[in-house]
């Protein structure tokens, strides 16, 4: 498939007026609508959920298989160390600034550009472009209803920021709360049972936790204390204690694996505020390994989130940019990665093709 320039650089403009235009988690109607009208000027035909945007081949054949060619639209919220307006898409010494420039825009354009070139090609196989939202907050009405709408993909190519390396795992989020019970009395006396040192007891066994075991992709299982609340007055004993706990899990456990073997000599009651977001395996002997292995793409296991979380079906995360932009102050990508990551898709998909003919 020829490289055209052309079919870039629209998308990379695309790419400034989405970054021109807020689209925070669960406020993505516009960017959604934005990339509604640019799908429609270039003849595709749009499925809209809620803002989430679908687009299949042209000569969509049921008999195929699809593949999902995935990226998020929504942003985080801009933080306090901007030094540049963060929906300004200016263009520095070949970067693209603006929030969501790195995380996910250069992917979302990438993909979207490779969909147009190959959408109107006989391949083996479908092509379907997602633009999702509530990525950023795992949020229900993203990826998770669209799993539910849409046909299973044999494969599904997740863009993140990964300079193009391929993640074929990524650690799964179990947010935890966690509750000590202890006893009320008066701070004056010898009384009561004080939930705070119970609730740092656990505090200090979790600081040196080490789960059992390990993954080869992603390695150990980690598990951080980030809040924690007890007390109404400065006199009373509290009885209660509670704290959350952000749990990365691995491929080596399941979350209920993993909530158990923690639980283990803690006073805490934990509780998991969802088991939704797992850990994505990785696909040992798929063709898309060995198409990576004849792209000489580099491989590795990913300790960040992403929709691929809640794809239950054979994916892979992978795009231009570095994820150590994303969510940072004055967040940039650089044009020739736009190009590079469009020219990487292209690749990887020919081969994929080469070896499922």
């Amino acid at each position: 498939m020829k490289y055209n320039e052309e079919i870039v650089s629209d998308c990379i403009d695309l790419l400034k007026e989405l970054i021109a235009t807020p689209s925070i988690s669960k406020q993505e109607e516009e960017t959604a609508t934005i990339l509604s009208r640019f799908l429609i000027q270039n003849g595709a035909d749009i499925n809209r959920f809620g803002n989430n945007i679908v687009v299949y081949q042209k000569n969509y054949d049921p008999q195929k298989p699809d593949i999902w060619l995935n990226s998020h639209h929504d942003t985080v919220y801009p933080n306090n160390g901007y030094t540049r307006k963060p929906f300004s898409p200016d263009i520095e010494d070949g970067k693209l600034f603006g929030l969501g420039s790195n995380d996910a825009g250069g992917c979302l354009v990438s993909l979207l550009a490779t969909f147009l070139h190959l959408w109107k090609e006989e391949l083996p196989f479908n092509l379907v472009f997602i633009a999702s939202a509530e990525e950023e907050i795992s949020g229900k009405k993203g990826m998770e209803m669209l799993v539910k709408k849409l046909k299973p993909a044999d494969l599904a190519i997740v863009g993140e920021p990964t300079q193009m390396k391929m993640a074929l795992a990524e650690k799964g989020l179990v947010v935890i709360d966690a509750e000590v019970t202890g006893k009320p009395g008066h701070a004056a006396r010898d009384e009561g049972v004080n939930a705070i040192y119970l609730a740092m007891e656990d505090i200090l066994k979790i600081r040196d936790f080490k789960f059992k075991r390990q993954s080869h992709y992603l390695g150990e299982t980690k598990v951080s204390a980030t809040i924690i609340s007890a007390g109404k007055q400065h006199n009373v004993v509290p009885d209660k204690c509670t704290y959350t706990l952000d749990v990365r899990v691995t491929d080596a456990y399941t979350l209920e694996e993993a909530i158990e073997e923690l639980q283990v000599g803690l006073h805490a009651k934990l509780t998991p505020r969802s088991l939704r977001l797992n850990s994505t395996r990785p696909l040992d002997g798929h063709p898309i390994m060995k198409a990576a292995i004849k792209c000489g793409i580099e491989t590795f296991g990913s300790p960040t989130l992403s929709d691929q979380a809640l794809i239950p079906f054979p994916s892979i995360k992978i795009g231009p940019g570095d994820s150590a932009r994303s969510h940072s102050a004055d967040e940039f990508i650089y044009i020739e990665e736009i190009e590079k990551g469009v020219l990487g898709y292209l690749l990887l998909l020919e081969k994929y093709v080469q070896l499922i003919k």
